[in-house]
C-alpha cells in the first residue's frame, strides 16, 4: 500500500507499506552482493538508516551454500537484515553476461520460497541500441512473464519492470499494460547503459514517457539510479525509489562519490569531506590503509554522500523548492544540463502535477528555469482568461521592487487615468498591473542583471500577448499623456482579474454579480474578503495573492458554470462526513474535473451536484482513481459547519 503524504509537482513523499514495514519515500535501496558484503546489511539498517535493500536472487540460487541457507532460514535471517528486502531476478546478469540458465517461473518461485518481500520478474533488458521492432518483441515476452508472476506471487509483492529502450511510445504502452496487472511497484528498467554513457537527456525521455502510463498508486523505482548527482533530478520527475550498487563497486576501485561526480582517490589532492567516514582524515591516510579497510571506508563515505543528498532532496521537496535543487545539481555536469533542458519538452506533462501556488518564493537559477511548468501555466491562463480593461497599454521595464504596483504606484496611476493598462515586461513575460501581487509574479526572485536569452524571450512573449489580447496601442512610460482624468477602481480591477485567472471567466462573473464590496486589511490596505450581494464569496490570501473559495461562492459557481468545472464528486456515504469538515479521501471520489491542479480550490459535491464543502486539491485528477489510500482534497469549509 502506497500513500502520498507530501508533494512538490511530480515529486512525492510517501509511505510504502510492505508486510507491516514502512519505507518512507523517496528512498534508496543499497544493493547488497550476498557474496561480498562490503558493508554488512545490519549496518546498512542500523548505522545508515536504510529501511530497505536489494539483493540478487539469481546469485543466491546459483551458489549452493547461499541457496541452502536462504531456503532453510529465510532471506532476512541469512542477510541479518530486519528491513524490507527486494530481490533482482537475473535480468541484469543476462544483460551483462548473456542468457541466464533459468526460467521466469523458477526464479519467481525461488524468490517466494526464500521470503523475499518484493520480487522481480525475469524481464528482458532492452538495450539502447536495439531496433524498435526488436524492442517491441522483447516487451511482449516481459509482459507475458509479468502476468505469470502475478498469478504466482501469493503474499510476495512483485515488480512490474517497464521496458522499451529509448522509444517513448513503447515505454508508455508497456507502462499502461503493466498498470492493469496486479503488480506492486513500477520499476523503470534498462536505463543503466544510458547513465553509464551520460545520456541523461534520453533518461529524461524514458522516465517521463514511462510515467505517462503508470498506476499512480504504486511507487516508481528507477533501477540503477543511485548516484547523488542524479537523485534530485530523478525525484523531480516523480521517481520514489532508487538503488545503488555503485557505492560498493566504486569503493573497490578506490573511487569516491560526491554530488558533483565520482573521483579516483589517486587523483585527489585533498579529502575535503566531513562525513563520519572521512572526518579528521587526510587523503594520504586513506591511501595508506590496507585494501579491505580502505574499501569499506570509501563505501561508507559513498553511502553517507547518498544519504546526505537524499535528506536534502526530502527537505527541498517539503519546502516546495525541489526545482531549484535540481537546477543547481544539473549544473554539475554538461550531460545533466542537457537533461534539464530536455525536461522542458515535457513541460505540459509536468504542469498537470504542479501546484497552483507554493509557500516560498521562486528562485531563478538561469535560463533553464523557464522550463518550469509554472511559466507555462501562467502564460496559458493569461492568454485564455485575462480581460484587458482598455485597448491601450503602457509597457514598463522589470524592476526589483515587488509587487510592481508599489514601485510604480504613481506611474500606474497616471497610465490608468489616461486610459492605458499598465503592463510590466517581466522574466515571466507580460504582467498586467492587476495581477502583480499574485503567485508566482510577486513571489519570485530574479537577478538584477538579466541574461540576454530571458530579456529577448520576455519581450517576444509580451508583444505576442499584446496582439492576442487585442491591444491597439503600446507606449513607453515617458509617453504617457499628462492630465488624464479617467476614473477607475483599482481594487475591482485586481479582484476580478485574479478571479478570472484562478477560476475562469464564467466563474468570476458568477462571483462578482450584483453589488460588490471589499473588506481590506487596516494594516496593508490589501483586499482580504469579497462580499457580493451581502454574501461572503471569496477571501484573498496574503501569502500568494490568490483566493480561498467560500461555500457561498462555490454555490454560485455550481449554479452558473456547467459541470465538471472545479467539481470533485464524492460517494453518498462520504457526504455527511465531508459536510462536517472532514477531508475527502481518494477512495470516495467518483469523478473530478481534469483541469484541477494540486493546491487549487475545489468544489466538493454529492452526486446531485449540490456543493457540500470547499477545499484545496492534494492529489491530481489522474492520481485519484488509482489511489486506495490518502487525502484527495483537504477540506476547509463544510456545509454543516
Amino acid at each position: 500500500m502506497f500513500e502520498i503524504i507530501k508533494r512538490d509537482g511530480m515529486a512525492r513523499m510517501g509511505r510504502f507499506e510492505v508486510h507491516g514495514k514502512i519505507v518512507e519515500t523517496p528512498a534508496l535501496l543499497p544493493v547488497v552482493n550476498p557474496k561480498i558484503n562490503t558493508v554488512p546489511p545490519r549496518e546498512l539498517y542500523e548505522k545508515f538508516g536504510f529501511k530497505a535493500l536489494i539483493t540478487n536472487s539469481y546469485i543466491i540460487k546459483n551458489s549452493p551454500e547461499l541457496r541452502e541457507k536462504a531456503l532453510e532460514s529465510g532471506l532476512h535471517s541469512m542477510l541479518d537484515y530486519p528491513g524490507v528486502i527486494m530481490t533482482d531476478s537475473g535480468t541484469f546478469q543476462s544483460h551483462m553476461y548473456g542468457e541466464v540458465e533459468l526460467t521466469n517461473e523458477e526464479i519467481v518461485r525461488f524468490q517466494k520460497d526464500i521470503g523475499t518481500d518484493i520480487g522481480t520478474v525475469l524481464d528482458i533488458f532492452t538495450e539502447p541500441f536495439w531496433t524498435k521492432e526488436q524492442t517491441a518483441e522483447s516487451i511482449v515476452t516481459t509482459l507475458e512473464r509479468t502476468r505469470q508472476a502475478c498469478d504466482m506471487k501469493g503474499d510476495m509483492l512483485i515488480n512490474g519492470v517497464i521496458q522499451g529502450s529509448v522509444y517513448q511510445d513503447l515505454r508508455e504502452d508497456c507502462a499502461r499494460k503493466m498498470a492493469s496487472m496486479d503488480i506492486d511497484v513500477h520499476p523503470i528498467g534498462g536505463v543503466v547503459p544510458l547513465m553509464e554513457q551520460y545520456r541523461y537527456s534520453e533518461l529524461v525521455d524514458v522516465v517521463m514517457s514511462s510515467k505517462r502510463g503508470i498506476n499512480h498508486s504504486r511507487p516508481v523505482h528507477l533501477f540503477g539510479a543511485g548516484h547523488p548527482m542524479v537523485l534530485a533530478l530523478a525525484a523531480l520527475m516523480g521517481c520514489d525509489l532508487f538503488d545503488s550498487a555503485g557505492y560498493a563497486k566504486f569503493a573497490r576501485d578506490d573511487r569516491m562519490m560526491f554530488i558533483d561526480g565520482t573521483f579516483r582517490l589517486a587523483d585527489m589532492k585533498s579529502l575535503d569531506c566531513d562525513c563520519p567516514a572521512c572526518r579528521g582524515r587526510k587523503v594520504e591516510e586513506l591511501r595508506g590503509m590496507d585494501k579491505n579497510r580502505r574499501t569499506k571506508t570509501i563505501a561508507e563515505h559513498n553511502l553517507y554522500q547518498i544519504t546526505r543528498e537524499l535528506a536534502l532532496v526530502r527537505r527541498y521537496l517539503q519546502e516546495g523548492r525541489l526545482w531549484e535543487l535540481a537546477e543547481i545539481r544539473c549544473r554539475a555536469h554538461p550531460a545533466l544540463l542537457d537533461a534539464l533542458r530536455r525536461l522542458k519538452e515535457h513541460q505540459a506533462q509536468m504542469e498537470l502535477s504542479d501546484p497552483i501556488s507554493r509557500d516560498g518564493a521562486i528562485f531563478y537559477t538561469g535560463p533553464e528555469s523557464r522550463g518550469r511548468p509554472v511559466y507555462l501555466r501562467y502564460l496559458e491562463r493569461l492568454g485564455k482568461r485575462y480581460v484587458p480593461p482598455t485597448d491601450k497599454a503602457v509597457l514598463f521595464p522589470d524592476c526589483q521592487g515587488k509587487p510592481y504596483g508599489r514601485a510604480y504606484a504613481e506611474d500606474f496611476d497616471r497610465a490608468r487615468r489616461s486610459g492605458y493598462t499598465p503592463i510590466v515586461v517581466s522574466p515571466f513575460g507580460p504582467v498586467p498591473a492587476e495581477l502583480d501581487e499574485m503567485y508566482p509574479l510577486a513571489q519570485s526572485l530574479f537577478p538584477s542583471i538579466q541574461d540576454e536569452e530571458t530579456e529577448n524571450e520576455s519581450e517576444r512573449l509580451t508583444y505576442q500577448f499584446l496582439s492576442m489580447a487585442g491591444f491597439k496601442t503600446a507606449i513607453e512610460p515617458g509617453q504617457i499623456p499628462d492630465g488624464g482624468s479617467q476614473e477607475y477602481d483599482a481594487d475591482m480591477l485586481r479582484a476580478k482579474a485574479v478571479a478570472r485567472y484562478q477560476f475562469g471567466n464564467e466563474a468570476a462573473d458568477a462571483l462578482f454579480r450584483g453589488e460588490v464590496a471589499f473588506v481590506k486589511s487596516k494594516k496593508t490596505g490589501k483586499i482580504r474578503n469579497v462580499i457580493s450581494d451581502g454574501e461572503h464569496v471569496l477571501s484573498m490570501r496574503a501569502g500568494d495573492g490568490m483566493y480561498t473559495l467560500r461555500l457561498e461562492g462555490a454555490k454560485r459557481i455550481a449554479s452558473s458554470v456547467p459541470a465538471p468545472h472545479m467539481r470533485v464528486v464524492i460517494a453518498d456515504d462520504a457526504v455527511p462526513f465531508v459536510a462536517d469538515g472532514r477531508n475527502v479521501f481518494a477512495q470516495f471520489v467518483l469523478s473530478c474535473d481534469p483541469e484541477l491542479r494540486p493546491m487549487e480550490e475545489a468544489i466538493v459535491t454529492g452526486k446531485d451536484g449540490n456543493p457540500v464543502a470547499t477545499g484545496r486539491m492534494f492529489l491530481t485528477p489522474a492520481e485519484i482513481p488509482f489511489m486506495k489510500k490518502g487525502i484527495a482534497v483537504k477540506v476547509r469549509t463544510g456545509a454543516e459547519e
